[in-house]
């Protein structure tokens, strides 16, 4: 049984959950106003702790995980690879921004006010469409001149020795 359709799989879930996190994410920010009252500030605030901490975050960790394996079990060495890489590292920066700000908004709700979910919202979307456009259309960018060692694994040892 191969393992390509079970890291393909574990991939495309943990990337629903974390790109859907990510979109709810900001939404659930702009909620944060401490005139709503305390109770329903607090409720809000740990909502959006524990789904960016327990949810989103693992479900990141999980596809990246799933995804590396499968850029080796796959040999993808082609350029809209590479392509689609700039957009996940434009998906982890904004992962990292979002849980930055609800750092900021938990420990300074009176002198933090989040941003609109419209700017991190639209930020994920565009990241998420040019992955689907990459992945899907799969563009072979013929005119795009790769150097050998990123279009091939190398099979190089390790410069150090791996213990058995």
């Amino acid at each position: 049984m191969t393992l390509v359709p079970i890291f393909k799989s574990v991939h495309i879930a943990a990337l629903l959950i974390w790109c859907s996190g990510l979109l709810i994410l900001p939404v659930m920010l702009a909620r944060h106003e401490p005139a709503i009252g305390a109770d329903d500030y607090t409720h809000i605030r740990r909502a959006a702790h524990i789904t960016y901490t327990l949810v989103v975050t693992p479900a990141a960790v999980v596809a990246v995980i799933a995804g590396t394996w499968l850029i080796f079990l796959r040999e993808v060495f082609v350029p809209w690879f590479y392509a689609k890489m700039v957009f996940v590292a434009i998906l982890v920066a904004l992962h990292a921004w979002i849980g930055h700000i609800l750092v900021l908004t938990a420990e300074e709700p009176t002198e933090h006010t989040p941003p609109s979910p419209v700017i991190p919202t639209g930020g994920v979307l565009l990241a998420v469409i040019a992955i689907l456009c990459l992945v899907l259309a799969k563009p072979a960018a013929d005119w795009l001149e790769m150097p050998d060692w990123l279009l091939e694994p190398r099979g190089y040892d390790f410069p150090f020795d791996v213990p058995s």
